[in-house]
């Protein structure tokens, strides 16, 4: 058991991790340099590292849990599937999950956790938050990413006050799979603050993911779509180079 769990995370980690970073790695740091990123770039490249930093978290927890297994320890599961969640809440509860119980017994207990009232709760959870990305780096980048996940849980805990008892039409599943895509893009759109080297190289990745300044450029072959998209788009241009970061 503890072989099987040791060489599936070397799998995640070294196999899996390393192939999304080499799509990742040069559009942030052509960002860091002042680079502009296209959409398709920026878009196709920030769902890599979404990809690449959960395989290696999971991948090294997964080797660590292994190991011990062979000396006959048992550590906690560590990530449970996080980007199966439906809510930033229940991320939370499968990412990165012994952070989140340290974060939690050592920090927003001691504060008050929720037992004065809904006010300090919110501030309890943004102050933790803000700690545990700070936690990952000496960067404000850091800070940023935990305020953004702080902020993302204060709308989710309102979002279920609010909602609580309210009988909802149609299937369940339809509103599971829109709180999937709505949790799954907010986690990707925050790894750009976690990943980028600066707040410079942050904007200038979300402006890619915008296509602000006229940045949704496409190649020859996609030209007649985007052509028919530039309504929704905007301006639209061509070029050879539209996806050099993605194609290395």
């Amino acid at each position: 058991v503890g072989l099987t769990l040791f060489i599936a995370g070397l799998f995640k980690k070294v196999v899996i991790a390393e192939a999304m970073a080499r799509y990742a790695s040069p559009m942030f740091d052509g960002a860091a340099a002042g680079n502009p990123i296209t959409v398709l770039e920026a878009w196709s490249c920030t769902l890599a590292y979404t990809l690449q930093i959960y395989f290696d978290f999971s991948g090294y927890s997964d080797m660590a849990l292994g190991l011990a297994r062979m000396f006959g320890l048992r550590f906690p599961v560590n990530f449970n599937s996080p980007y199966k969640a439906t809510s930033i809440i229940e991320f939370w509860r499968r990412w990165h999950i012994t952070l989140s119980r340290f974060l939690r017994d050592y920090l927003y207990v001691p504060l008050g956790g929720n037992r004065h009232g809904e006010g300090r709760r919110m501030a309890n959870l943004m102050l933790v938050m803000l700690l545990g990305g700070l936690w990952h780096g000496a960067n404000w980048t850091f800070a940023v990413w935990g305020g953004l996940h702080g902020l993302f849980l204060v709308i989710n805990h309102l979002w279920r006050k609010l909602t609580a008892g309210l009988s909802v039409p149609g299937p369940a599943f339809v509103y599971r799979a829109l709180g999937w895509g709505l949790t799954f893009l907010a986690v990707m759109l925050a790894w750009v603050f976690f990943r980028a080297a600066s707040f410079e190289a942050a904007l200038n990745v979300f402006q890619g993911l915008t296509a602000a300044e006229g940045r949704f450029v496409v190649t020859p072959g996609l030209e007649s779509v985007a052509r028919k998209l530039a309504p929704l788009l905007g301006p639209v241009s061509v070029s050879e180079r539209a996806l050099p970061y993605f194609l290395g």
